[in-house]
């Protein structure tokens, strides 16, 4: 009954992260972290829920989670940044692997019949993505001045990273604390006994 409704909501985060003038509020860096993590943080889950959590695509909950770390960090990584900068196709890339390391991350966590190994994927990524927040918050110089001349420098960089540890950060702890709550309560086959 509610898959419709995270459908709908993932659709709409979507096109939210694409068509707001987020460049015009907060500057170029800061829309393409916006960008980001609606895809993986926003809309991946919500997309596994409306496939309500059992997808056959699924990869062994950690698996996932280091694929998302791997996306993630070498997208930061200032070449491959800047090749996201220039748009067209590497952009696309760029974004459907953000998406797809999303979908693979939340989908092995929430279709394990393990909820704490899924919690512990969550509350991996959300470690990582708390230190990758904090170092573009806190770096004393721009990262990707050399490689992205749209970025802006260090203000717009930071406002990223702050965008980044309040998005990502609580959801996937949100997630991890969830599983971790599911696993630890009352046992539903104990219960109907």
């Amino acid at each position: 009954m509610m898959r419709p409704v995270f459908l709908g909501a993932a659709l709409v985060s979507i096109m939210a992260a694409y068509l707001l003038p987020w460049q015009g509020w907060f500057g170029f860096f800061p829309k393409h972290m916006v960008q980001h993590m609606v895809l993986v943080a926003i809309a991946a889950p919500l997309m596994v829920l409306a496939l309500n959590g059992r997808a056959r695509w699924a990869p062994p909950v950690m698996a996932g989670a280091v694929i998302e770390f791997v996306v993630v960090w070498g997208w930061h990584l200032p070449q491959l940044h800047g090749l996201g900068c220039l748009g067209g196709p590497w952009k696309i890339v760029e974004q459907a692997s953000f998406f797809g390391a999303g979908l693979l991350v939340w989908a092995g966590a929430l279709n394990t019949d393990q909820p704490l190994a899924g919690a512990g994927s969550l509350l991996l990524t959300s470690m990582h993505m708390t230190l990758l927040g904090a170092l573009l918050t806190l770096a004393p110089s721009p990262l990707y001045l050399e490689t992205c001349a749209l970025c802006g420098g260090l203000g717009p960089q930071q406002t990223g990273g702050m965008l980044m540890l309040a998005i990502g950060t609580p959801i996937y702890l949100l997630g991890g604390l969830w599983l971790t709550a599911r696993a630890l309560g009352p046992d539903p086959e104990r219960s109907t006994a």
